[in-house]
């Protein structure tokens, strides 16, 4: 038999990696994976890698590369230090664009970072109108701002729950105090409800009587609730002690499937009236469903209220990476600003502050401890929520 040649080995060599040769790229998350949010946090963890692995199943190729895609997951404790030197990380990294953050207060100081960097980010959460109104080309989201979230709550609760006298606590949180101050805004400009009692407490508190009990003899008909549920499930259980039966009314941050959890049976059922950012209709329904129940059997547990924004989000980067045929940041930003998909959210396209166009809002009360969808709310008119 030949011997076989050394170069011709070394050839060989040379020519394998190059038949499988492939790109990996990177997409970062952040959010709290610990701490009282850590809940959430890992939710948008959890649908951003359903989203990674659905990419590497389908074989994309970019630019004529087949691409690996890979998901570096960061904890920012909800906090702005640490959100900041997470967003540092990332940037390290060399990350092709990033998920995140959820909370307000850390999305903003962030969002600096990557836009020095030119590094595209979505948030799958935060809600804050400063965001997207930096003036930053890298700074987009897949909800509803807290303009819109307070008018529609306001409004919501004027019309339909017929409130004439409204009490208002915020966390002081970037998130909190600012959609307190929109539903507020909101309240004003209706001109047929009063906001009888304005209150704040913080993000970590666990005791509400004394700002309860000042409400309480306001007699308020709503108590809006600028927070996460963290905050909101004990506060509904001093609520009952106190005999306080004013309806709970609040943003996507107590919107979970833990708030039954941490309410207990002060939760009661239509006491609660809270809005996700985002909502779909008619036939679009049933590929919502379809990722919840894929959701719950991959990870045992049921869609929290963020995972599937945060899968939208990086299919959306993955979307603009194929129409610009380039995984590189500075070619990635002007296509993700034309982009439209239809996710499993509703149809994804932005303006041009990077805010989402014509979003679309969806509101949920609780019934026997279960979230129940009453209204997709849509340019501030609803639709029919169905059964």
């Amino acid at each position: 038999m030949r011997p076989i040649s050394a170069a011709f080995t070394f050839a060989c060599c040379l020519a394998l990696p190059a038949a499988h040769a492939q790109t990996i790229v990177t997409i970062g998350t952040a959010s709290p994976l610990s701490g009282p949010g850590a809940h959430q946090g890992k939710d948008i963890e959890n649908g951003a890698r359903m989203a990674i692995d659905d990419l590497n199943a389908k074989g994309v190729t970019i630019g004529g590369k087949k691409i690996k895609w890979a998901l570096q997951p960061e904890d920012d404790a909800a906090d702005p230090k640490t959100g900041a030197s997470v967003a540092q990380k990332l940037v390290d990294a060399r990350v092709a664009g990033v998920v995140g953050h959820l909370n307000s207060g850390t999305t903003v100081p962030a969002s600096r970072i990557y836009a020095h960097a030119g590094i595209p980010q979505i948030s799958p959460a935060a809600t804050t109108p400063l965001y997207t109104h930096q003036g930053f080309k890298t700074a987009f989201r897949v909800v509803a701002n807290d303009n819109l979230v307070g008018q529609a709550l306001a409004r919501y609760s004027i019309a339909t729950l017929k409130a004439k006298k409204i009490a208002v606590i915020d966390d002081r949180t970037a998130f909190g105090q600012g959609l307190a101050d929109e539903f507020v805004k909101g309240v004003k400009a209706t001109g047929s409800a009063t906001v009888v009692s304005r209150q704040f407490t913080t993000d970590k508190a666990t005791d509400f009587n004394a700002i309860l009990t000042q409400i309480r003899g306001r007699q308020p008909d709503v108590v809006f609730y600028g927070g996460m549920d963290a905050v909101a499930g004990p506060m509904l259980k001093q609520m009952k002690a106190l005999g306080l039966h004013a309806k709970l009314v609040s943003g996507d941050g107590i919107c979970s499937e833990k708030l039954p959890l941490l309410a207990g049976d002060a939760l009661g059922d239509d006491n609660v009236i809270c809005v996700v950012a985002g909502g779909v209709t008619g036939a679009q329904e049933a590929g919502f469903n379809a990722f919840t129940q894929r959701y719950q059997q991959r990870y045992g547990q049921p869609v929290q209220t963020y995972a599937p924004y945060a899968y939208d989000s990086v299919m959306v980067l993955a979307t603009a990476m194929q129409q610009a045929q380039s995984t590189a940041p500075a070619r990635l930003l002007p296509a993700l600003g034309k982009v439209k998909y239809r996710g499993i959210t509703g149809d994804i396209a932005f303006d041009a502050n990077g805010d989402l166009h014509n979003a679309a809002l969806t509101l949920f009360t609780y019934r026997q401890g279960k979230k129940v969808k009453l209204a997709v709310v849509r340019g501030l008119g609803s639709v029919p929520a169905g059964d």
